[in-house]
């Protein structure tokens, strides 16, 4: 991946990046401490976002349009955008087919190749793809088996929707199984996330930072607490090193309360939605971002346990057009 040619001035563009109004003003602190001049995009289909409180929206197609990339290099040309981040999943495979397109011209997405991110939100693919490479998972359930606690998930579904739990085969039976991701279930268990960024060029595992989710709206997390935990880590880094993704990854834990098992659930290649906490915790995530796209050093980052961060509601008011 060809490094940004102007160290000077970064434009970034958002995909989805609707709410993402913290983490584009971290981009501009973090460009703002380097010397550099930063403008935020976002590309929606409602010009009306709340990031238009600190950049601009411009009105769009979707993720499946054919003409996407097409809209995507005339945006690029004239809002002179050299960084592309993806905040939701459909997304994120855009921006890495993107960036692959320029790679030549210096458009940055601290993404991975498609094929790569692809695999991530098939989940069924996923858990295979995670077995094979040896990493703990629940247990997938395979047709013939005996019927225990379950838990069946859209194999491309995101945010938590249209999970439904199994405790007896009549609801089991009720499912078209090969639209389902189903695996064991643990009902004493603890969530773990694990805001993660890995050098694009260099590979280097550059920020490790596990949280705790808490309160869930939406499928994100509105309420986490970073912590200190030694096996999330690990955990996080092995799966890092067997995937090998590069760019900004959330590695999405599971732990048996039980029996004390902690287990990968699954992998966003993307940017979290509560990847703030992170930030507020010392893992300088903009500034990781920023240098990757600058081809400069990564410095290694920790984050401070027991920060906690909660997301709240705010207005952005949008006035009709005045003569």
């Amino acid at each position: 991946m060809t490094a940004v040619k102007s160290p000077d001035s970064l434009g970034f563009l958002f995909l989805g990046g609707a709410k993402r109004v913290t983490m584009a003003q971290m981009l501009k602190e973090a460009c703002a401490i380097r010397g550099i001049d930063c403008s935020i995009t976002g590309y929606e289909l409602d010009a009306h976002s709340a990031l238009a409180s600190v950049g601009e929206v411009v009105e769009g197609t979707r993720w499946s349009d054919p003409t996407i990339f097409a809209e995507l290099d005339k945006l690029c040309e004239s809002r002179r955008i050299s960084v592309v981040l993806p905040f939701v999943d459909g997304a994120v495979g855009i921006a890495a087919e993107f960036v692959a397109r320029h790679s030549s011209t210096g458009v940055f997405a601290p993404v991975s190749p498609r094929q790569e991110v692809d695999r991530m939100f098939d989940k069924c693919a996923a858990a295979e793809y995670f077995e094979r490479l040896g990493l703990p998972i629940p247990a997938t359930y395979r047709i013939g088996a005996p019927c225990g606690k379950l838990i069946a998930k859209p194999r491309y579904g995101s945010a938590s929707k249209g999970i439904v739990e199994i405790n007896g085969l009549q609801k089991l039976y009720e499912l078209q199984a090969s639209k389902y991701l189903i695996q064991e279930r643990f009902d004493n268990r603890e969530e773990i996330t694990v805001d993660c960024y890995v050098g694009m060029r260099t590979g280097q595992i550059a920020a490790l930072s596990p949280r705790l989710r808490g309160e869930v709206s939406g499928g994100e997390a509105v309420r986490t607490e970073t912590i200190a935990d030694a096996d999330a880590d690990a955990l996080a880094r092995r799966v890092l090193v067997a995937t090998e993704l590069r760019g900004a990854v959330t590695v999405q834990l599971l732990r048996d309360l039980d029996s004390g098992r902690l287990m990968v659930m699954e992998i966003n290649p993307r940017l979290g939605g509560g990847a703030v906490a992170s930030v507020h915790a010392g893992v300088d995530l903009p500034g990781l971002i920023i240098d990757d796209a600058l081809g400069r050093p990564l410095k290694t980052q920790r984050a401070e346990p027991g920060v906690e961060t909660v997301r709240y509601l705010a207005d952005v008011v949008f006035y009709p057009n005045k003569d």
